[in-house]
């Protein structure tokens, strides 16, 4: 609603500058990244984040595309985002709708259990030693696995399908649709921002994985990207003290620029896709209990 008041006036001036410096307090960063990567070493200054450089330095990003790893562990994360988040999804989906429904026998010993692993784990050590008893060491699995499922996105979700009317459920069930019709006929399709949403959380955990993949893969051809990317890295600070030309070139601070970028912006293309779904799908489920 706009102000017609001097005081509703100032009231909105005021909030339009509190929301201008927020968002250029997360857009500069992005920016300085952005500039930092195609720059010289030479213009890796604060006063190059509002001008471009005088001329762009790509040797950063054709020293990371020139190695011939780097393609296969992009299709290596790409693998493990699609697969992983489709893993997500359906054990979060299939672990969320019983839960939703009140007649389910044991409902809140199953509630309790799941909240306690939101407040405790086991720790590195104790999973690293399920995860081996279970044969998925140097494997893409001990990746996917083992977060198959987040236990405060598995409560959201319940809170969502319980938002669902008791009328429409009962409805099928006169028309002779069982559970499993239900979710997939019914629920599901009503649940797509919810959905959406989680699924962009779990894409963007499965793209980022790092620690994991050094603890479980010993065979590097199974490293994902932001593995590859950390070893590209290592290499080339090693070969700065032996090659003056690639000195004068690239800069291990524009290289890491230029890898940020590399890792971010594939994730970040998916976003605008989702972002329709994205504040509907978060505020969806957190109302009730």
């Amino acid at each position: 609603m706009k102000h017609t008041t001097w005081s509703g006036k100032l009231f909105d001036a005021v909030n339009v500058l509190i929301l201008f410096i927020i968002a250029m307090s997360t857009l500069v960063p992005f920016l300085y990244i952005i500039i930092s990567s195609f720059a010289n070493p030479a213009d890796l200054v604060w006063a190059s984040i509002w001008k471009l450089p005088a001329k762009l330095n790509v040797e950063a990003y054709r020293y990371i595309f020139s190695t011939s790893t780097l393609t296969h562990s992009m299709l290596v994360s790409i693998y493990i985002t699609v697969l992983g988040t489709a893993i997500n999804l359906v054990f979060t989906v299939l672990g969320a709708y019983p839960l939703a429904q009140k007649r389910l026998k044991g409902r809140s010993v199953y509630l309790l259990l799941i909240l306690i692993t939101m407040l405790f784990s086991g720790g590195v050590v104790p999973t690293y030693f399920v995860v081996k008893s279970l044969g998925m060491i140097n494997s893409l699995w001990s990746l996917m696995i083992p977060t198959a499922i987040n236990a405060f996105n598995l409560i959201i979700m319940k809170n969502f399908f319980q938002n669902v009317p008791d009328g429409i459920e009962e409805s099928a069930k006169i028309d002779g649709c069982n559970d499993v019709g239900i979710l997939f006929r019914i629920v599901l399709p009503l649940s797509l921002p919810a959905i959406a949403t989680f699924g962009l959380f779990y894409a963007v955990n499965n793209w980022n994985q790092y620690f994991s993949a050094i603890i479980y893969l010993n065979d590097a051809t199974k490293w994902p990207l932001q593995v590859m990317l950390r070893q590209i890295i290592i290499l080339s600070q090693d070969s700065f003290g032996s090659s003056s030309d690639t000195q004068k070139f690239l800069d291990p601070e524009t290289l890491k620029m230029a890898v940020i970028v590399f890792a971010t912006v594939p994730i970040m293309i998916v976003y605008p896709f989702l972002q329709k779904h994205f504040a509907k799908g978060v505020m969806l489920g957190s109302v009730k209990g």
